[in-house]
């Protein structure tokens, strides 16, 4: 299926390795221009390097910690520099740790908030203008199975991660007339280092396996190809949506 978004200027956070890095391959195999993001410089280059070898002088790699806002404005300034306004947005952060609500502390709260939460809220803040002016944008928020299941020992996640929803909503009816559609997509247990790490830490995570449907860990390149499908002009009439990839995890409908 052809996806329309050859030469769209697509942004993918926190995107240098894991879910994110799968998104932006993906983007890159269908013909964007992607901007990379990170804070490991050396996983960062890699990962530049492998979209290169996909789409030749189309992909940028940005050092930046998405949880500081001096570095998130320098983000789109260089994006914009380098591409152009975007039309595609992905937000993504890495995992908060793992624990029980007696675990963190206020401040620990508030950086998860500005973490999970915050920062999407920047960037979308930063590239909202252009997308309105061309009449056209895609603004996919990454989040997790835990926004409609809560996961154990993931109370941070699973309460933050969760105002996204609301914020994808409320948007996508406000910018619906300007050709700009905003939606949400929510991994399941998918192969990723996060997830092993946290099998390491707790290896029961493992028989997770057992409560989900297919019976397997989704892969990250099965979960890139539904993102890629949510930006794409084939995806024109769906918007305010939360999508689960994961095997059938979720027990609600």
């Amino acid at each position: 299926m052809e996806l329309g978004i050859q030469n769209k200027v697509a942004l993918v956070l926190a995107s240098s390795k894991g879910l994110g890095k799968a998104v932006a391959l993906e983007l890159a195999k269908e013909g964007a221009k992607v901007i990379i993001c990170g804070t490991d410089a050396e996983a960062l280059a890699a990962t530049e390097q492998e979209i290169n070898v996909i789409a030749q002088n189309k992909v940028l790699a940005v050092l930046c910690n998405i949880t500081d806002e001096a570095q998130r404005k320098n983000l789109v300034k260089q994006t914009v520099k380098a591409f152009g306004a975007i039309d595609i947005l992905v937000t993504n952060t890495g995992g908060p740790a793992a624990g029980p609500f007696e675990q963190f502390s206020i401040d620990d709260w508030k950086n998860i908030y500005n973490n999970l939460f915050l920062s999407a809220v920047d960037i979308i803040q930063q590239v909202l203008p252009a997308m309105k002016q061309k009449n056209f944008g895609r603004i996919l928020t990454i989040t997790s199975v835990a926004v409609k299941q809560p996961a154990d020992n993931l109370i941070s996640s699973n309460a933050v991660r969760t105002s996204l929803l609301g914020l994808v909503k409320s948007l996508s009816n406000e910018v619906a007339p300007f050709g700009i559609t905003v939606n949400n997509i929510m991994p399941g247990y998918t192969s990723t280092n996060r997830l092993k790490e946290l099998i390491e830490k707790n290896p029961k995570v493992n028989d997770v396996k057992d409560t989900i449907p297919m019976k397997r860990f989704g892969t990250a390149e099965e979960f890139a190809s539904a993102a890629a499908f949510l930006v794409s002009e084939r995806a024109s009439y769906i918007t305010g949506q939360s999508l689960a990839v994961d095997g059938g995890w979720i027990k609600g409908h």
